[in-house]
């Protein structure tokens, strides 16, 4: 199965679920994004990796690499290989020299893990195509989307918007329509909402089908 090289774009704290982050995934010389929430340990294990700052104390996956250099296994590679019902698996890939082998994991832990051994992240096609979200597609969405916003700038913000209402985008409607719900995917997107866009993205596919 041929798989797909990701690079960690960006993490932020979730709006929608306290202590979570939104984690996005962007496809290595692609236009996907692959956005995924994860708890707040991970998210800080990540971020402090990625800022190369280092703990007073070891963290959990600190330990874990500690423990494997220890035993002389070094991971290869982390693979978000599958999504079920709305949950993402995980695999990291490790080799004792002599044989290759898989850890089953959470893919906050196995990022967070991989990162620490400085190796690549991927995932497969069927992930892709089900849970990520294609930048390419929205470029008319995004300009109306730019519209929109332009003339909700000459409006007072604290005023109802009657004669324009927006649909909210955090809990996409059955009564929206799918050129709506389109429109809203970009203008998430343009705001770098990727959790927003998350929601969004399901909502369509649900509808697609």
């Amino acid at each position: 199965m041929k798989k797909i090289q990701l690079e960690i774009l960006g993490l932020s704290s979730s709006q929608s679920q306290s202590g979570s982050f939104a984690l996005i995934l962007g496809e290595k010389g692609g236009n996907r994004r692959l956005p995924i929430i994860i708890g707040m340990f991970e998210a800080q294990s990540i971020a402090i990796q990625i800022e190369k700052i280092s703990p007073n104390r070891p963290l959990t996956h600190d330990l874990f690499k500690s423990f494997a250099e220890h035993v002389h296994v070094v991971i290869l590679e982390v693979v978000i290989s599958d999504l079920k019902e709305g949950v993402f698996y995980s695999r990291i890939v490790c080799s004792d020299g002599a044989t290759t082998f898989d850890i089953d994991a959470r893919p906050s832990d196995a990022i967070a893990i991989g990162l620490r051994f400085g190796v690549p992240i991927f995932t497969v096609e069927s992930v892709l195509s089900e849970a990520g979200i294609i930048l390419s597609d929205l470029d008319e969405g995004e300009g109306e989307g730019e519209e929109d916003e332009e003339d909700d700038e000459d409006e007072d913000s604290d005023s109802p918007r009657a004669a324009r209402p927006q649909p909210e985008p955090r809990d996409p409607s059955g009564q929206v329509s799918l050129d709506e719900l389109t429109k809203m995917l970009a203008q998430a997107l343009e705001k770098e909402d990727y959790e927003k866009a998350a929601k969004i993205r399901d909502e369509l596919n649900k509808r697609n089908g």
